[in-house]
């Protein structure tokens, strides 16, 4: 939950930078980065309160106290991570200090959360070491300045919306695991469930990167006052989305099998996991489709039209984990993508150019104010 809120919060710095740096105005990348920090150490404290009785508030959900206390091992000691984007340079440290920790220490789910929030903890010392010695960041790094608490209330807007954006898409997957949970045959399923989840989660992330690269070169051409080449940014991006997912669909499928044995043993696994894997398959190509996230298409789709199927069908019609998942993705993640596709090509650019102009000017200008000060 801290990971998707401050990722999703922090993606507002993406598209603000971008624009700041296309419409040349360096300086105010360092501004956008400092306040970004604020508002992320801010929400992560009340966060990491709600992990520390996370074990409470799972059992009040109607989970089993052992699924409830191991989950609870784990988020607890991921809650020390600071705010951070992610960031593959420490992967390879983090797959080798995980190993020791547990398997070689025999630390278990502990030794994995201590491990995961020491690899932020590194992330973040190096990447501001990168910006404060980097001849690269030169214009865009000019120290610390009191900027970065001015102006928070229209970036907390900002920043807000696009974790509530990003927290929905994730956390109705959760949701799915969650409602899992409570099914007939919860080990199964939550077993199944997850290794079809941590395989959505990796493809998922390509998606996220891709969305990463749209939100900061649109922003570029946005800032620049070209609309055109915005447009044609998303397409391409949206493209190569697509075309990564379909490949990783078409792996799964040809793996649904094996796929299970890459993560545990068990041929009541293999053969549920088998099973829901079209499902998986339909998922990752609809995640690869989508071109943006948008807050109240999401709770409409997801929440009010997805889960309750998903539990109808699962429940009611007994078809359990797939049946929940089924509702879900038909339900949910089709309706989502069909729609987002509709919004985006009707976007008017030449509108986006004009308000990227003057939110940069607004914000320019309390620089300005607060430099005569």
């Amino acid at each position: 939950m801290i990971e998707c809120t401050q990722l999703g919060m922090g993606s507002a710095v993406e598209t603000l930078c971008g624009q700041a740096y296309g419409a040349h105005k360096y300086s105010m990348l360092g501004v956008y980065l400092q306040r970004s920090t604020v508002l992320l150490m801010a929400t992560g404290i009340p966060l990491a309160v709600l992990y520390a009785f996370s074990e409470r508030v799972l059992v009040l959900l109607g989970e089993s106290e052992r699924i409830a206390a191991a989950a609870a091992v784990f988020v607890r000691r991921a809650s020390w991570q600071p705010s951070a984007y992610i960031s593959a340079a420490t992967l390879v440290l983090h797959l080798a200090l995980s190993w020791v920790a547990v398997y070689k220490m025999g630390l278990g789910l502990l030794g994995g959360s201590l491990v995961l929030s020491f690899s932020w903890w590194v992330i973040v010392a190096a990447q501001f070491a990168y910006i404060v010695t980097s001849p690269r960041c030169k214009e865009t790094w000019t120290g610390f300045t009191m900027q970065a608490f001015s102006g928070l209330c229209g970036f907390c807007k900002l920043s807000a919306a696009s974790a509530v954006m990003l927290c929905l898409e994730s956390w109705y997957f959760q949701v799915l695991v969650l409602i899992a949970g409570l099914l007939k045959n919860p080990e199964l399923s939550l077993d199944s469930l997850s290794i079809c989840m941590t395989v959505n989660g990796w493809v998922f992330m390509i998606s996220v990167g891709f969305n990463a690269a749209a939100s900061v070169r649109v922003g570029n051409e946005l800032g620049a006052g070209n609309p055109k080449a915005a447009a044609f940014s998303v397409v391409v991006v949206t493209s190569l989305s697509l075309a990564v997912a379909v490949l990783c669909a078409v792996v799964v499928l040809c793996l649904r099998d094996q796929l299970s044995y890459f993560f545990t043993g068990g041929e009541a696994v293999a053969r549920a996991v088998s099973d829901l894997c079209p499902l998986l398959a339909a998922t990752l190509v609809l995640n690869g489709v989508q071109p943006a996230f948008v807050a109240y298409v999401n709770v409409g789709c997801y929440y009010i039209v997805g889960v309750p199927l998903g539990v109808f069908l699962g429940f009611y019609l007994d078809f359990g984990a797939k049946g929940v998942w089924s509702g879900m993705v038909i339900g949910g993640t089709l309706m989502q993508t069909l729609i987002l596709l509709w919004v985006t090509f009707r976007t008017d650019w030449n509108k986006e150019v004009e308000k990227a102009k003057a939110r940069l000017d607004k914000w320019e200008d309390k620089k300005q104010f607060f430099l005569e000060d």
